[in-house]
């Protein structure tokens, strides 16, 4: 921890997989529906969250921990489905907030025994990039059949 040449590495990685994301992504918003592509966020939320279940199960942690990561998974989770068919604000709620599950719990705190900085950290960089993502296409209309979130009020 505190290494600033790994961290700011480690944080352009999680720029680069977020563009190779984002683009997926907007491909998706572009030759399918709007759920289609809500569904992706959706699901890519669901496995950045339960990636440390994975890391709790493999570094042979107690299942206490595996329920907290089964918690994450069900916060994040949670808002984004609401995000599904609601408010697309949800999904991008729940982005934003995932970086603080990633370094509160496992950059800074106990979690960081299982959990690599590899992962952590670059998760920052990537959740904050996709929750912008969608902001901006929610709030210019960048998906097909959506009008903007300007024109909405």
């Amino acid at each position: 921890m505190g290494n600033p040449p790994l961290i700011v590495g480690l944080l352009i990685n999680g720029v680069a997989y977020a563009a190779i994301f984002i683009v997926v992504a907007v491909l998706i918003s572009r030759f399918t529906s709007e759920i289609v592509w809500r569904s992706f966020l959706v699901l890519f939320l669901f496995i950045a969250a339960g990636l440390y279940i994975v890391f709790a199960l493999g570094a042979g942690e107690s299942a206490l921990w595996v329920l907290v990561e089964l918690v994450g998974v069900a916060i994040f989770g949670a808002m984004a489905l609401l995000g599904l068919r609601g408010s697309l604000w949800w999904i991008v709620a729940a982005w934003a907030l995932h970086p603080l599950w990633d370094m509160v719990l496992h950059y800074l705190g106990p979690g960081r025994s299982f959990a690599p900085e590899t992962y952590t950290i670059a998760c920052l960089s990537f959740d904050w990039l996709v929750a912008v993502y969608i902001t901006i296409a929610h709030v210019f209309g960048l998906v097909r059949g959506r009008r903007p979130a300007l024109r909405e009020q």
